[in-house]
Formats: C-alpha cells, sequence, structure tokens
C-alpha cells in the first residue's frame, strides 16, 4: 500500500523535500490534482510530477494532489515534486482533472478544467452542467481549447490510434487461434499490458521480426489492413503499423496483391482510403466531385463491400462518420459478403477483424452495435444469422470498440497532455482566482463553458431544450421517440423515471393501477404520461407492450414472468430489477427464439451486487488469480439514529416482501460443506454478528436464499475448490430474535385468513395470539404471548416482545380496513404504519463483499468491496440504488449496448462497467480495499435465545 505522508514543519526539516525558487504571491492561484474515479482504467493525470515540479519551482505557486493508488504516477513522485498530497483539495483554486466529476464530488467557486462532454449537449451530463452552475463554478473544458486554425491543443487522438492498433493486432492473434492458425500477432498483448509504448514497440518488433521470418500463414494469403482517415487518429494507427515489416498499395492494385499466386508472406500489407475508394454515385458513377459529395451525400452510396472489403483482412477506423453520409457497410452488405465467402467466391480471412478506433457505435460500419470494454475489448458478430457472441472459435467478423483506447497508455498520453496544457496552467497560476474571464487569453474564454452561475453565449441554448420542452406542447408520439414502458409505480419508480425523462429521444409512459401515483411520477415532465393498468387483462397488457421499445417490470415479483411472455409474443425487449425465478428461467429458449433480452436483477440486491463482485472477480481471474472464498452482505436498513424502533428497522421496500424472505429456504458453502437452512428456522439460525470496515454499524446478517448457484453464475468453477460461497442480508442486532419471537407467536402466518370481524388493531392481536375472537385483558393478552414463545417469563425475549407488542398497539382502536388477508398480510399493513419514515428521517444501504484471492504464485489475500449510501431529502437510499441501475439498464438496452438475448444478469463487463461509472457519477461508490489475508469463516449460527 502506498502511505501519505503528512509532514509538520518540524518534519519538513528532517525529510527536505524539493522547494520552489519563486516565491508564491498572495495574487497567485493554486492548484489541484483530483483523483479519477470514472473508470478504473483511468489512470492518467493531467499533470505530470515533472510538469508539477517545473511549476512549483517557476511560479511557487502551492499543489494539492488527491491520493491515488492507480494513477501512473505515485502519490510519492507527486510529494517528491513539491505537491502536498491531500484528500481534501478544497485549498486548490484550480482543479484539473480528465474526465467528468461526479455532482456530488464538484466544489463550489472553484476553476474546473476537465473533458465534460456537455458542449454537444450529451444529456447524460446536463445533470453535473446544472451542478456546475449551482454552485458557481468556472468550468474551462479541454476540447474546446483550440489555436486561431481550430486545432485541438490537447487531444488524445494519436494515443488513441496507437493503443487501437496495439489491442487488435493481439485480437487477431487469438481469432486466428480460433480459426487453428498459431501466428506471431500471439506475441503481443493488449496495449495496456506494456508499462511504455517503448516497451509495446520492443515486443511489435519481436513480432515482426517473426513474421519476416516464417511469414504469415499461407491460407489467408497477404494480409491487409485498411485505414480510414488522416487525422491524429489514423496517423496513430498506421505509426504502430510502421513497426512491423510492411508496405503500403494504393487502394486499386488491392485485387492485383490478394490474386497473386505467389503473394510475399514476410510483411503485412496496408492501405490508407480516400473517400473516393469507396464511395460511387448512385447510378455507379465515380466520385469525381468531392465538394458535391459533401454538400449532396444522398445522391452517393459505399462501394466498400465490392471494391475494399474482399481485399482486406482487418479495417481500422480513423474517420469519424456523419449520419447524414453513407455507411461504408451495412449489416446486409456484411451477410452477403459472408454467404460469398462460404461459397469460396471471396478469399478466406477477408473482413474477419473491425477495429473501430473513433467507436462510432452503428456509425460507419453497423456491425459495431457496442463500444466494448479494456478487458473484454471484443466481440464477434455472425451477420448471416445477425447474433453476436463471444467465442473466437464462432463464425463472423471480429470487432473492437473501446472507447477509452488512451486509457491504455497512460504514461505517454499524460506527458503529451501535460506539456501541451503547461503554458496556460502557468498563466492561470499567475493570476488572482478573482481574474474576470475577459482577463484571461482568448483561447481559455473560447474554451469556457459556464461563469459565475451563467452559461456562456455559445453554449446558452444547452439547458434551454429541457425547458422549452416542458413548456411545448405533448407532441411526442410512440413513432418519432423510443417509448419505455414501465409498469408499476411503486417506492422505487421516481428515480428511474427522472433518470429516462433527460433522454431527449425517450417517452415513457407509467401505467399502474394507483393512478395518483402514476400521475405524480409524470406531472412534471413533458415527455412522461400515465396510464392505467389491470396487468390480469391480457389483450390491454399486450397493447402497451406492442408500443413500446423496452418494458420495464416493478410489479409484484411473481406477476414478471406473466409480463416477460407478452415481451415475448411482441418482441419487445424487457428491464426487471427482481430475481430470476424458476418460471422466468424456463423462458430462456422462448426470449431467445424471439431475438428479445429480458435483463433481470438490475436493482441493488440482487443487482449492484452482482456488479460489484464481478468487477472484482473478473479482475482477479485476468491475472490468473483464484477466488477462494466469497461472502457477501446487503442490507436496506434505517439510518442509526432512525432505528430507534421496534427490529430497529424501518421500510423503504415492500413489508409483505421483506417478512416473505424472512421465511425463504437457504443454502450456502461454508468450510467446504453444504449447509441448509429450513424457512422456518431461517430467522432462529442467524449470523449474530457481521464484521464491516466500519465498526460503528453493529450488524447481524441472514443467510439469503441459495447462494451455490451464484459460484456458476459468477463462474467461480467447482465449489469443491472453495471455502466459502455466501449471500446475506443486513440487519441491526436484535432483529432476527424479535421477528422469529412474532413467527412463534403466528403474525407471519400465510395460510389461515383472518375472519372479517378484526375491525381493528386490538381485535387482530387477539385472535392471532389466542386463535378465538374474543376481547382480551392485558395480562390475558401477555399470558398468552408467553405461552407460545415458551420461554420463561423472565427470559429477556418475552419483555422485548411484550414491548414491542405495545408500541404496535398504540392505537389500537385504529380500523384494520382489510378483510380475509393472512395474518401476514395484515402485519405487513400494521408495520408498514408503526414502522415507517417520519419526516427528516433517513434511511441507508450497506453491502459488503469479501474475497479470499489466491494469485498465481501462491500468495494470499483478502480483498473487500464497501458501500454505505444515504438518503436524503429527494429520495431514500433504497430507491436511488434499485431505480437508478434499473434505469442505467434501460439506457443500454435502448442504446443498443447488450448483444446478449434470453434471460440474463448483469455479469457482463460491457453491462456492469457503464453502470457502476454511472453510479459513481451520482455518489454512489464502492470502497474496494485489500487486507492481509484471513480465513474467511461464518460465525456459527444462532443467538442461542431459543
Amino acid at each position: 500500500m502506498i502511505r501519505i505522508h503528512q509532514h509538520s514543519s518540524k518534519s519538513r526539516l528532517l525529510f527536505p523535500r524539493y522547494h520552489s525558487t519563486a516565491a508564491r504571491s498572495s495574487s497567485q492561484s493554486s492548484i489541484g490534482i483530483r483523483r479519477e474515479d470514472k473508470s478504473r482504467w483511468e489512470r492518467r493525470s493531467a499533470l505530470t510530477p515533472n510538469t508539477v515540479k517545473k511549476l512549483i519551482q517557476e511560479t511557487g505557486t502551492k499543489v494539492y494532489v488527491q491520493p491515488s493508488t492507480k494513477r501512473i504516477f505515485t502519490n510519492e513522485s507527486y510529494e517528491e515534486a513539491g505537491a502536498i498530497i491531500t484528500e481534501d483539495i478544497s485549498q486548490a483554486d484550480i482543479i484539473l482533472g480528465i474526465k467528468e466529476v461526479p455532482e456530488a464530488s464538484l466544489l463550489k467557486d472553484k476553476t474546473y478544467m476537465f473533458f465534460s462532454h456537455t458542449h454537444k449537449g450529451n444529456e447524460k451530463n446536463m445533470p453535473m452542467l446544472r451542478s456546475v452552475l449551482d454552485k458557481n463554478i468556472r468550468l474551462i473544458d479541454y476540447e474546446l481549447m483550440k489555436d486561431e486554425t481550430g486545432r485541438r491543443l490537447v487531444a488524445f487522438g494519436q494515443f488513441a490510434g496507437n493503443a487501437g492498433m496495439i489491442d487488435i493486432f493481439h485480437g487477431m492473434g487469438h481469432r486466428f487461434l480460433g480459426l487453428g492458425y498459431s501466428t506471431p500477432f500471439m506475441y503481443t498483448s493488449m496495449a495496456h499490458a506494456y508499462p511504455t509504448l517503448a516497451e509495446a514497440k520492443s515486443a511489435l518488433h519481436r513480432m515482426g521480426n517473426v513474421i519476416a521470418e516464417n511469414g504469415t500463414p499461407k491460407d489467408f494469403g497477404p494480409l491487409v489492413y485498411a485505414f480510414t482517415g488522416s487525422g491524429n487518429v489514423a496517423n496513430g494507427a498506421m505509426d504502430i503499423f510502421k513497426e512491423i515489416p510492411h508496405e503500403f498499395v494504393p487502394a486499386e492494385d488491392l485485387s492485383k496483391l490478394v490474386n497473386d499466386k505467389n503473394p510475399r508472406l514476410d510483411r503485412l500489407y496496408a492501405t490508407q482510403l480516400e473517400v473516393k475508394d469507396y464511395i460511387e454515385q448512385k447510378d455507379g458513377g465515380k466520385l469525381i466531385d468531392y465538394e458535391d459529395y459533401l454538400a449532396n451525400p444522398e445522391r452517393y452510396q459505399s462501394n466498400f463491400h465490392h471494391k475494399i472489403a474482399p481485399y482486406a483482412n482487418c479495417v481500422v477506423t480513423g474517420a469519424y462518420w456523419d449520419k447524414n453520409y453513407p455507411r461504408l457497410m451495412t449489416n446486409k452488405q456484411l451477410a452477403d459478403f459472408e454467404r460469398l465467402k462460404k461459397k469460396g467466391l471471396i478469399n478466406k480471412g477477408k473482413m474477419m477483424s473491425l477495429a473501430d478506433i473513433v467507436c462510432d457505435v452503428k456509425g460507419a460500419f453497423e456491425c459495431l452495435s457496442h463500444s466494448t470494454n479494456v478487458d473484454d475489448g471484443f466481440f464477434y458478430y455472425d451477420a448471416i444469422r445477425d447474433m453476436e457472441h463471444s467465442d473466437a472459435e464462432g463464425e463472423g467478423i471480429q470487432i473492437m470498440g473501446i472507447d477509452i483506447l488512451p486509457a491504455e497508455l497512460p504514461v505517454e498520453s499524460s506527458e503529451f497532455f501535460s506539456k501541451a496544457l503547461y503554458p496556460y496552467i502557468r498563466e492561470m497560476v499567475q493570476s488572482s482566482p478573482k481574474t474576470p474571464l475577459d482577463k484571461l487569453p482568448t483561447l481559455l474564454r473560447n474554451a469556457t463553458i459556464a461563469d459565475q452561475g451563467q452559461l456562456m453565449d455559445p453554449h446558452k441554448s444547452l439547458l434551454k431544450s429541457t425547458a422549452a420542452a416542458a413548456t411545448s406542447t405533448r407532441s411526442a408520439t410512440y413513432n418519432d421517440k423510443k417509448t419505455v414502458l414501465l409498469l408499476g409505480s411503486g417506492m422505487v419508480a421516481a428515480p428511474l423515471v427522472e433518470h429516462l425523462v433527460k433522454r431527449p429521444d425517450v417517452n415513457i409512459v407509467v401505467a399502474s393501477n394507483m393512478a395518483e401515483e402514476a400521475d405524480a411520477l409524470v406531472r412534471h415532465h413533458h415527455n412522461a404520461e400515465s396510464a392505467p393498468l389491470d396487468i390480469s387483462n391480457h389483450q390491454e397488457l399486450s397493447r402497451l407492450v406492442s408500443k413500446a421499445d423496452v418494458v420495464v417490470s416493478l410489479v409484484p415479483a411473481f406477476l414478471h414472468t406473466q409480463v416477460a411472455n407478452v415481451c415475448i409474443e411482441q418482441r419487445k425487449d424487457m428491464v426487471t430489477a427482481s430475481y430470476v425465478s424458476k418460471e422466468m428461467e424456463e423462458l430462456e429458449q422462448k426470449a431467445q427464439k424471439a431475438g428479445i433480452l429480458v435483463m433481470n436483477e438490475v436493482g441493488l440486491d440482487p443487482g449492484m451486487d452482482h456488479m460489484s463482485a464481478m468487477k472484482i472477480i473478473d479482475e482477479a481471474q485476468r491475472n490468473g488469480s483464484k477466488i477462494k472464498s466469497f461472502i457477501s452482505w446487503c442490507g436496506g436498513l434505517p439510518s442509526p439514529e432512525a432505528s430507534n424502533v421496534p427490529l430497529g428497522y424501518k421500510f423503504s421496500w415492500s413489508p409483505r416482501g421483506v417478512l416473505t424472505a424472512s421465511g425463504n429456504d437457504a443454502v450456502y458453502w461454508n468450510n467446504g460443506k453444504k449447509h441448509t437452512i429450513a424457512g422456518e428456522d431461517l430467522l432462529k439460525e442467524h449470523f449474530p454478528v457481521v464484521q464491516t470496515p466500519y465498526a460503528g454499524f453493529v450488524f447481524e446478517g441472514l443467510a439469503n436464499r441459495n447462494s451455490l448457484g451464484y459460484a456458476d453464475i459468477y463462474g467461480l468453477g467447482d465449489l469443491s475448490g472453495m471455502d466459502t460461497m455466501f449471500r446475506g442480508t443486513l440487519r441491526y442486532q436484535g432483529y432476527s430474535d424479535l421477528l422469529y419471537a412474532f413467527r412463534k407467536l403466528g403474525f407471519l402466518d400465510q395460510v389461515k385468513p383472518i375472519a372479517e370481524n378484526c375491525h381493528n388493531w386490538s381485535n387482530y392481536f387477539n385472535f392471532v395470539l389466542s386463535g378465538k375472537h374474543t376481547q382480551l385483558s392485558q395480562d390475558e393478552r401477555y399470558q398468552y404471548m408467553v405461552e407460545k414463545l415458551g420461554l420463561p417469563k423472565d427470559h429477556f425475549m418475552v419483555e422485548k416482545t411484550w414491548s414491542a407488542i405495545s408500541y404496535f398497539l398504540s392505537e389500537e382502536q385504529e380500523k384494520v380496513n382489510a378483510n380475509n388477508g393472512s395474518a401476514l398480510d395484515l402485519f405487513s399493513i400494521l408495520l408498514s404504519r408503526r414502522l415507517k419514515y417520519d419526516k427528516g428521517e433517513r434511511d441507508m444501504v450497506a453491502m459488503h463483499h469479501e474475497f479470499g484471492v489466491e494469485h498465481r504464485n501462491g500468495k494470499k489475500e483478502t480483498l473487500t468491496s464497501t458501500l454505505i449510501k444515504y438518503g436524503n431529502e429527494t429520495h431514500t437510499a433504497m430507491a436511488d440504488t434499485v431505480g437508478l441501475p434499473t434505469a442505467m439498464t434501460v439506457d443500454l438496452v435502448l442504446d443498443n449496448k447488450i448483444p446478449e438475448r434470453g434471460v440474463q444478469r448483469p455479469t457482463k463487463p460491457h453491462v456492469y462497467m457503464p453502470i457502476l461509472d454511472q453510479l459513481e457519477m451520482k455518489g454512489i461508490k464502492f470502497i474496494e480495499k485489500s487486507e492481509p489475508f484471513k480465513v474467511n469463516r461464518l460465525d456459527a449460527t444462532g443467538s442461542h435465545s431459543w
């Protein structure tokens, strides 16, 4: 672990660091460098330690650096440069970052510089921009820093090209191996695996030497790479390509090259394409006037599938595509191309790989349906079957669409960026933090998006579109927007609706049998409307589903399969936060056949528990490590100050669901053995002590359903190789014993109906305790309770249970208003009233994972991942942690970023990483730590109260 040093003046004398030779003026500004937290792959820094040292030496300013253990430059290197390592960078006047800053992390009255991705109106970042205005922040966007010619001064295109070319060489090695050929490409790794670009180039030289000596596979003929574009991205890719023995040929010579009977295989071939090489007039005439093509693209079409594709093994995109222009290759053209290849009319291996470095999703090449992650960079598209998969041995084209390629080369990209940025940072530092915008250099003024709570003139319309649309009439129809149908309007629906209505391309229909709830959810949103819902009416449900693009089911869990069947009939994708039931699993083949996605378990638990766990599991397995034990806890609870009620619990979720869950059978693996707890004993056989990193919380736990199946779901292999596999529910200590007491008393009985003459809660308690509809005195009620508990009168649980009954009966004459429900149904109603959150009280979500990891070298360690999230005045923590990840999953479905079909869970990196990244932006963040290895055993169950 990297230690953060905090030096007193005395320790500075004992351990002298670098000191500035320039005196800091009181009118100067100080600098803060924030820790990047949008993606775990983001290891870059806006200023390198060498640049920080130079800045301090030349200006005498103070530089504050947030500590980071993943940044490519160590904390010590910044400290040696003279920076102050501190978690709190609020003393800095100017704060530098790379990627977007979470709203919760933005500090008031500061100048921020980072890539905000707001100036083009990206809806996902508008909440952050509103926060910038609310907090009186001056926002300067690197992307807008341009010289007088319009050239960007701080861009990473070159490094995207470098990394993308390295990655596709690596990917092609695996693809060739899948096709049955060992090639020199297997000697390369992904770009991030090399400490520096120089070391990556050394590896490429070794690969090139093998190609020069042994050649490429003869069965594929000369290997040809087709590059599009001529800017930084394309040049960066070609710079790497040129490290290999190579030869460039004009596009018109490709046919001759590929059909040569005696080709030279000791090199790679490339062509840098011009528009005229693959664009023609619709009547088949050649492209003669490029300006006419730009002005009238509808007159032209792509002949890439005829002129280039039959001769290129790999296409590398370095040119951005605009939707007004013809695609280079559609999926239909690709399917036709693949059929010709199967017939032997096109040579083997052509169009085997696409490296879409600019990552234009469904852009120039329609087959790029979604961006890919650094750790899962490739997928395969079988155009003939119109099916995506991850099998390197399967049919189709290999596709790479990594959207953060420069982050794979953090050293070089940071050094380049820091050098380009330095002159402007130096000038800003030498000015007062209060320097008016018009006194800054023109380049910085032009790059400013917001200042003093206002958007600058070129950007004033960014936040107006939403306001304008809100005052306009409802003109949106099902035809001009994507429609999200939300079934249900309960406790977690509001964050989901509020997230999705920010998309200008979406209309939301909230269908509910609770008209007032549904109306309240849509009242203030121009692109949302309510509708009545009778889920038992198949025809009406089918009508609603038929008009939707995505269906979100937040109805009671037992109804999800009914909804899924209708979605299958109507061929509509579906998202739900609930567990995959046995009935849902049985719909797998039907959903696959219908070509739809039914994505389940995307809330909190299940949901974020899977995502945060898979993030660590996948990373460990990529490094060749084994997960030997896994324990996961999650609980939705009142914050400690709001827990002063019986059970230490209040309801931010369905009370009936909470109570029925306390009677589920549980199966788990511990100490290398299978353990089973019957549902009727779950509360009795609880875990009295659950340890988390936060000693202030005194938790106990309950085993959660069947943990064994998650070894397979998480890809952990055979349980015989594991010590522990356990998933559990967190509660405050005392909850399980008290609720078990109420189970013994009969209040959780789901079978026996309560007769109609239980008109008030006193009648209800009397009937449950005595089994008779009779009036009971306090003493009689107490006696029945003691007898049913089966405990001595002086046992502490007797007093605790009686105290709880007295609390619940504080308004015993209050009407029940429920007929013929079970004891559990009425108890759920009672608890929802007595254990509700009062105004100003907060709920809390706590989640904690503990992994026992064994590395390839035999070393063991314990990894933990912990989330604590509190509710606020707007939403409960439960609503945010269920509603937001569900909404973010819907985003991925709408944007075609989940290629899988059928019944799924969020266990793939291209699903969980974007969601976890966005949740961090919302302040919902897991804290990951490494600790010395400890044997991961669960404590003996039961508190022996019974």
